[in-house]
C-alpha cells in the first residue's frame, strides 16, 4: 500500500523531464534573449523570434541537463536539491544524457537557422556552463568568474539574433549581464551557504559569508549600474537609451546597491535573499526599459 501511495504521489515522467531543464531559470534567461533581439533588429520577423525562443530554451535547458548530471552525487547531499528527479532516480543518468544531448543539438540548429554567430554563442555558452563552471564549482571560487561569460551571453545573443554581427552594441548588452551575475549568484551563495558546504562547492570569493564577499557584492553592483548607465551618453553605437530611461535606470541602480550595502551593514540570510529577489527584478526591469525607450523614441 505504501509503494502504490508513494508512485501516485510521484511526478510524471513528463513533469520529470521539464523539471530538470529549471523551467523558471531558463523562461528568465529566453526573456532576456528575447529583449536583445527587439533593441538589436530593425525589422521584425517573427519566425526568427520563435526559432530564438524555442532553440534558446533549448540549450538552457540542456545546459541545466548536463549540470544536474555531473552534480548528481552532489545534489543529493543538499537539502534544496536532494529531491531532485536524478538524485532520486525519477529519471536515469543514461536518459538524461541523451535528452541533454538531443536538445542541444536541436537548439543549435534552430539558433543556426537564424545565423551563424547566434548557433556560435550558444553552442559556447553550453560548453563554458557544463564543461568548465560547473566543474570548476567543488574546486574554486573562481567559477562564478566563469559561469558569468555564460551567463551573459543570451542578452546579447538576442541582438546577435538580430543582426548577425558582433559589435559594440552586444558588447554592451554582455557587460551588462556579466557583471549583474555576481552581486546576484553572490547573494545566493550566501544564503545558501550550509546548502552549499554541504555539496563540497565553493561560491563565495572568500569562501564565506563574511564582510568581504559583502564589499565585493557591493563593487559589482556598482560596475553593473554603471553599465547600465552608459547608452545614454551616445557611444554605444546603435544601443541607446534617453534621459528619462536613464534616471528610471538609475533609480533601479540606486534600489539594487541599497541592497548590497544593507547586506554589507546587517550580514544575514534575510538580506542576501531579499537582494536576491531585487537583482532579478532589476534585471527584468531594465531589459523592459530598455526595448520600450527604443519603441517610444
Amino acid at each position: 500500500m505504501t509503494e502504490v501511495t508513494t508512485l501516485e504521489k510521484s511526478p510524471s515522467v513528463f513533469k520529470n523531464y521539464i523539471e530538470i531543464t529549471k523551467p523558471r531559470l531558463s523562461v528568465v534567461v529566453v526573456f532576456s534573449s528575447a529583449a536583445g533581439y527587439f533593441l538589436g533588429a530593425t525589422t521584425y520577423d517573427w519566425w526568427t523570434v520563435l526559432l530564438l525562443c524555442v532553440g534558446g530554451y533549448f540549450l538552457v535547458g540542456s545546459s541545466n541537463v548536463f549540470n544536474q548530471i555531473i552534480e548528481k552525487d552532489l545534489d543529493a547531499l543538499m537539502k534544496r536539491t536532494q529531491n531532485r528527479p536524478l538524485p532520486t532516480g525519477r529519471v536515469s543518468v543514461q536518459n538524461a544524457w541523451i535528452y541533454g544531448l538531443l536538445m542541444a543539438l536541436s537548439g543549435i540548429y534552430m539558433l543556426y537557422l537564424i545565423n551563424f554567430a547566434t548557433a556560435f554563442f550558444g553552442a559556447l555558452s553550453i560548453l563554458l556552463y557544463a564543461a568548465v563552471y560547473t566543474p570548476l564549482k567543488t574546486r574554486t571560487p573562481l567559477c562564478v568568474f566563469v559561469g558569468a561569460f555564460p551567463g551573459a551571453i543570451p542578452y546579447m545573443l538576442g541582438w546577435v539574433a538580430a543582426s548577425g554581427n558582433f559589435g559594440i552594441e552586444p558588447g554592451t548588452l554582455f557587460m551588462l549581464q556579466f557583471f549583474w551575475q555576481f552581486p546576484h549568484f553572490w547573494a545566493i551563495g550566501w544564503m545558501l551557504e550550509d546548502d552549499y558546504k554541504a555539496g563540497g562547492f565553493k561560491m563565495l570569493p572568500t569562501g564565506s559569508a563574511d564582510k568581504g564577499t559583502a564589499i565585493q557584492i557591493i563593487l559589482y553592483t556598482i560596475w553593473t549600474v554603471m553599465v547600465s548607465l552608459v547608452p545614454v551618453f551616445g557611444v554605444t553605437g546603435d544601443l541607446y537609451i534617453t534621459v528619462w530611461s536613464a534616471v528610471l535606470v538609475g533609480l533601479l541602480g540606486a534600489w539594487f546597491l541599497y541592497y548590497a550595502v544593507k547586506l554589507f551593514k546587517e550580514r544575514s540570510n534575510a538580506v542576501a535573499k531579499k537582494l536576491m529577489l531585487v537583482s532579478v527584478s532589476y534585471i527584468t526591469l531594465i531589459q523592459i526599459i530598455y526595448v520600450v525607450d527604443k519603441f517610444l523614441r
